[in-house]
């Protein structure tokens, strides 16, 4: 497995595919025919998330699949260290990728108004967080991308979407405020939605 940057306290997860099976403990979300496989696996004594092609059809696998894990991996490599987002582990292979696994909750109006007042706070701030990274998520309407962990603090999951910059070149000038608008809109929805 290749490996973002090592971190002395959390070193990269070397799984093989032919370990994978063997490791998993639930499957999160089975997915459609064009989605992965997301799993929960027990590696190396911690929980990590496999997201998987693998099982899909052959055009999925090799057109879909392949460039959706490279630009996932980008994602969360630029991301390395960001407090709201789940650490990169690495790739399994060129149609899977391996991650911390931070249980959390979705968003909902229930789960908010048990959420400490600054959450939407620390939820702007990620997102500006990540797109001074280089990184607009494009997805984060979806309840299943923004979650609240036992603290209530913000997980930003689910790069799939997201569209990577060099952090002050010339795409960051130009295409990133138009794309980090997307962002910003569901941020918006979720303060009106939270009533904030």
């Amino acid at each position: 497995m290749s490996a973002g940057p090592p971190d002395a306290a959390q070193p990269a997860v070397d799984l093989s595919r032919a370990q994978i099976a063997a490791h998993v403990r639930k499957v999160l979300e089975p997915g459609t025919g064009r989605d992965p496989v997301v799993s929960l696996a027990q590696w190396g004594g911690r929980e990590i998330v496999i997201k998987d092609f693998a099982p899909r059809g052959f055009w999925v696998r090799n057109l879909i699949g392949r460039w959706m894990i490279a630009r996932e991996a980008r994602a969360y490599r630029a991301l390395a260290g960001h407090p709201a987002v789940p650490r990169f582990y690495g790739c399994v292979d060129a149609l899977a990728l391996a991650l911390e696994y931070r249980p959390g909750r979705r968003m909902s109006r229930r789960l908010y108004r048990a959420l400490p007042t600054g959450f939407l706070g620390e939820l702007e701030q990620a997102i500006r967080e990540m797109h001074a990274r280089g990184v607009a998520h494009l997805d984060l309407r979806h309840r299943t991308n923004v979650m609240a962990d036992a603290n209530g603090h913000p997980i930003l999951i689910d790069f799939g979407s997201a569209v990577c910059v060099r952090p002050g070149g010339l795409a960051a000038r130009i295409l990133l405020p138009l794309l980090a608008y997307f962002d910003l809109r569901a941020l918006r929805k979720w303060q009106l939605r939270m009533g904030a």
